[in-house]
């Protein structure tokens, strides 16, 4: 009892001492699990990109498709239809971006008689999700690749992606576990979303105190339990072998250029890498546009061509 009297009301100056480090190291505590969870809130909640489309007028005749992601509810997506029983392509938004910044990119494809397919994941959509960098949206992609090879007027069994950052992971992941996915092009991807989760946090201040980085990566780990199995997309890469990948590395992000790079480098043949000054296609020139646009749709014609059979190679 002497003790605890003594603890709870110190009289001795090494009483008083301890108790003001204990204040002091329970003060810090919180302080640091609190900008932890607020850095990560700030991560994993981007803002959404809410995306309109008026189809009465608009160029390629584009329909609205809805569609259940398993767990998550339903979707909706827009289906831009090209040469009956071509192969489709998907088109993955990155972090922070939305389907709608990626029309024109959807119609320079669609002008090569491709089926091509936009849709949002959760994060990108909705105010009320939360996105996994990654993990999830390997789901979601997958529900809207099974709902576009259930049409009739598409080859259901050839198929492309293209996905940038988050939206890269999620075309990566599912190509590994995806026989239908015939090539690939990816831009700014990275190994795992504990990566994303990494770089996009060290773009905040609050990033240098100590501990709050770590505290993050805990919570990030304690939310994302589900997929703690979930192994690095490089370990899985002989998965694709025979499979024609493009690596698109920017620029003007050196730490996504360099995870892309040697992404590359883990990645077997066929694959190509393309360095450019800067990344972000919703954010280019004119001109930088185009030719993005005629370097997607350069792969795509060479790998996966909208009539006849898959490119040679291909996995079967």
């Amino acid at each position: 009892m002497g003790f605890i009297s003594e603890f709870l009301y110190p009289t001795r100056w090494y009483s008083k001492i301890l108790v003001a480090l204990l204040a002091f190291t329970i003060f810090a505590f919180l302080a640091v699990a609190a900008l932890s969870g607020f850095l990560l809130y700030r991560v994993i909640s981007p803002a959404p990109s809410l995306s309109h489309l008026d189809f009465s007028d608009f160029p390629g005749h584009p329909e609205d498709v809805t569609y259940q992601v398993p767990g998550e509810g339903s979707r909706d997506g827009w289906f831009f239809p090209g040469l009956r029983g071509a192969p489709t392509i998907l088109l993955c938004p990155g972090y922070q971006a939305g389907r709608g910044e990626l029309l024109t990119l959807a119609t320079a494809l669609q002008d090569q008689q491709y089926n091509v397919f936009l849709f949002d994941f959760s994060a990108g959509s909705t105010s009320t999700k939360t996105s996994t960098l990654g993990y999830r949206e390997v789901l979601e992609l997958r529900a809207a690749l099974d709902v576009v090879a259930q049409r009739n007027d598409v080859d259901p069994v050839r198929f492309g992606l293209w996905g940038t950052n988050v939206g890269a992971y999620a075309a990566m992941g599912e190509a590994e576990g995806d026989r239908r996915v015939a090539a690939i092009a990816v831009e700014s991807i990275y190994d795992s979303p504990k990566q994303e989760l990494d770089l996009l946090a060290s773009h905040s201040g609050l990033a240098v105190l100590p501990g709050v980085m770590h505290g993050t990566e805990i919570g990030f780990e304690w939310m994302t339990r589900p997929y703690r199995d979930t192994p690095p997309l490089s370990t899985r890469f002989s998965r694709l072998a025979g499979e024609p990948k493009l690596f698109i590395e920017a620029q003007d992000d050196p730490a996504l250029e360099n995870a892309t790079r040697q992404m590359f480098l883990l990645s077997p043949e066929p694959h190509d890498e393309v360095s450019l000054p800067r990344g972000n296609y919703a954010g280019m020139l004119d001109e930088e546009k185009r030719a993005y646009e005629n370097r997607i749709v350069s792969f795509f014609l060479l790998n996966l061509s909208p009539s006849g059979p898959p490119a040679r190679g291909a996995r079967r």
